[in-house]
């Protein structure tokens, strides 16, 4: 993954000074959003543009009438033309000191979690939500790795790495800039060592007191699904309650983490399906790393759809099954075909479900609400013919907060289902 030449902010420069702000202006009846804390502009709200607006540079926000908005990071070629971050005129955004209190209040959230002796895995900055806009951060112990999803963030990132290096005094700062949302920025892929030591080709980390390795240079988004915490402790609990030495099945399973979850409370056999067998790999590594059987687990390298039909056919049935399938909706334009692949996973996770069996299926999806994907696991359940109970919601952890006036930030939902017969 090439890296890419940025401009380099130091600690005592920042951004460029104030003089060489550029304004947007909005057009009439546009700025309600901004006013009400939103924090994107879309490119069809602004009126002009004064100043040179470079990628990533500062800008201010203003309304038709000429009233200051907010201070936001300009996009040139994104359909989302400037990320907002703060409604204070008086602000200095454009200072090291700006951006080193914005860090802190992230890191400090989390503090509960940085004292817990049982998890050191978790996301450290959210982006929007934490008020500082296309920046993610996750800890795995002591490295830190980093996106930079926007133009504003890529164009700040020497800045960022520089701050979080003092903050926070990391063994590792690893970059993993690879997802598509930087194509709508303009912007190619990047990564590789920031800061400090070259990364171990496996890190491990604690989640919940369970141990997990991860591949922090070619993992899934930055290795694990650090959004699922507190939904595989949930698992976890209720498979104890509910299941004890029963059968669990785990769609897309990844690297097992649901699956360690299940034999640490007990389950006594279980079966992961994921199309990578890397992955599966690896999951065998986590169940052997808890001292947990893995005699006890099939692995099942395969499209999931099929295996599940397959699965079906054999006449098997499950005590728990755990659906998180990958992002099946990017955009709006995706809604129609994901809502039919969510429906076909639920539809056969259902068939599989012994009566009183439990379901724990999500949507990673951001344009797939939460009202419709109830209405798609619906539709399933009247499908399979099978009356099934909501039993308990989930969403992503405290880690991933979401801002009031940001709701696009809540993205994964999930349901607890039971089969009642």
């Amino acid at each position: 993954m090439a890296k890419q030449t940025r401009p380099h902010f130091t600690l005592g420069a920042g951004y460029p000074s104030m003089e060489r702000t550029a304004r947007i202006t909005l057009r009439p009846g546009r700025e309600a959003a901004a006013l009400r804390r939103h924090p994107w502009v879309y490119s069809g709200s602004i009126r002009s543009v004064e100043g040179a607006a470079e990628p990533g540079a500062l800008v201010t926000v203003h309304d038709a009438g000429g009233s200051f908005i907010a201070w936001g990071q300009y996009s040139s070629q994104s359909q989302i033309r400037v990320r907002l971050f703060c409604w204070s005129e008086d602000a200095r955004p454009h200072t090291t000191e700006f951006w080193r209190q914005r860090l802190q209040r992230a890191i400090d959230l989390r503090d509960s979690l940085r004292r817990d002796p049982l998890t050191n895995a978790y996301r450290l900055v959210y982006a929007e939500s934490d008020g500082i806009p296309g920046l993610i951060v996750d800890r795995y112990g002591d490295a830190l790795v980093v996106q930079f999803l926007t133009a504003g963030a890529d164009r700040a990132s020497v800045l960022y790495t520089d701050l979080l290096m003092e903050l926070t005094t990391p063994r590792t700062i690893y970059e993993r800039s690879d997802t598509d949302v930087r194509e709508h920025e303009g912007l190619g892929a990047s990564g590789g060592l920031l800061r400090g030591a070259d990364p171990e080709p496996i890190t491990e980390i604690v989640e919940n007191g369970l141990s997990y390795l991860v591949d922090i240079r070619n993992g899934h988004k930055t290795g694990f699904y650090l959004d699922q915490r507190e939904n595989r402790r949930r698992f976890r609990d209720l498979a104890m309650a509910a299941a004890p030495q029963g059968e669990m099945l785990n769609v897309f399973s990844y690297t097992g983490a649901f699956t360690v979850c299940g034999l640490a409370a007990g389950i006594a056999s279980a079966v992961n399906v994921d199309a990578s067998s890397e992955a599966l790999a690896l999951g065998r590594q986590n169940i052997a790393l808890n001292r947990l059987p893995v005699e006890h687990v099939d692995d099942v390298a395969g499209d999931a759809f099929e295996v599940l039909r397959r699965i079906r056919r054999q006449g098997r049935q499950f005590d728990l099954i755990v659906a998180d399938p990958p992002k099946f909706a990017f955009t709006q334009r995706d809604v129609p075909r994901a809502t039919r692949g969510y429906k076909d996973i639920n539809l056969q996770a259902i068939h599989l479900l012994k009566p009183g069996g439990l379901l724990f299926t999500f949507s990673c999806s951001g344009a797939i609400s939460e009202d419709l994907f109830q209405k798609i696991v619906f539709g399933a359940a009247l499908d399979t013919g099978r009356d099934v109970q909501i039993v308990g919601r989930l969403t992503q952890g405290c880690d991933h907060p979401v801002a009031l006036t940001h709701p696009e930030a809540a993205y994964l939902k999930g349901l607890i289902c039971r089969a009642v017969s």
